[in-house]
């Protein structure tokens, strides 16, 4: 009795321990890790850039804007204030890997998607299908660590251990933050709790949601070139005005005083207005 108390203590002193740790040390553990080195299922929405990420987007940003704020104004307060501006490049690098993390589990969901319907179109039931797409992602991904194989053979761990797979899919979807894996997982729930034809179901949703991502791929590839093409464009006035200021300083110099101060700062304007509107254009949603 005294030696199941001792260990009631300790597994009560052990939590406490580990639930000030994570008070502590929450905001500076590495996403996906715990105290003890113990993992934890990954949030896709989030992303834990490293220092060096951090440095290199930083110093990118701040040059790029220092350069525009010199180009435009070659004032030691507009290379200041916009090379400020710049350091917020680490936001938007972290923003970028995250929609690139998610892009790329989006296009793995699809390979797993068609190896599912294969396997349900075959006969095989939804458990013994997912086993037989893990094999087929295999395949495909032979790195043990792609994402979307850890992620099924996550899935096939919790059956294992009693969970429903309505419980597995609904956690999934959750981490992920994507609408497709949403919707393919409120299907199979919806179904399984109404008791429809789940195979013949999850079939075509599969299928649904597979054309759906193909057609978001091809778009994708369309706008690759239009995304470079406004890029250049949006780059182009800067360079011109830079490569002018370095043959004809001359011919620049009343733009950098009095009402030509003004002219250059709605030039700059424009210019901004018109990066994001081709941003907003090219921001297609299926």
């Amino acid at each position: 009795m005294t030696t199941t108390k001792r260990m009631d203590m300790n597994l009560l002193q052990s939590a406490a321990i580990r639930s000030r740790a994570d008070i502590v040390l929450g905001p500076f553990r590495r996403k996906g890790t715990a105290v003890g080195g113990i993992p934890r299922l990954a949030d896709y929405a989030e992303y834990d850039m490293s220092m060096s990420q951090v440095l290199l987007s930083a110093l990118v940003g701040a040059g790029a804007m220092g350069f525009v704020a010199w180009t435009f104004f070659q004032s030691p307060l507009a290379l200041f204030l916009l090379g400020a501006g710049g350091l917020y490049a680490p936001l938007l690098r972290h923003r970028q890997l995250i929609r690139g993390r998610q892009a790329q589990l989006k296009l793995q969901f699809k390979q797993m998607l068609a190896a599912l319907s294969s396997s349900l179109g075959a006969g095989r039931s939804v458990e013994s299908a997912f086993a037989e797409a893990l094999q087929d992602l295999g395949l495909l991904y032979p790195d043990p660590d792609t994402t979307i194989v850890r992620e099924v053979r996550m899935i096939l761990r919790r059956l294992e251990n009693g969970e429903t797979i309505e419980s597995s899919l609904l956690n999934f979807s959750a981490r992920a933050h994507i609408d497709e894996i949403s919707q393919f997982a409120e299907v199979f729930v919806t179904c399984k709790r109404t008791g429809g034809n789940l195979v013949q179901v999850i079939r075509r949703t599969a299928l649904v949601i597979q054309d759906k991502l193909d057609i978001e791929q091809e778009i994708g590839v369309m706008l690759a070139q239009k995304r470079f093409e406004s890029r250049v464009l949006s780059a182009a006035p800067v360079l011109f005005i830079a490569f002018l200021v370095w043959t004809t300083p001359d011919y620049m110099e009343p733009l950098y005083h009095g009402g030509g101060v003004v002219i250059m700062i709605g030039a700059l304007l424009v210019l901004f207005a018109c990066y994001l509107i081709t941003q907003k254009i090219m921001n297609i949603k299926v």
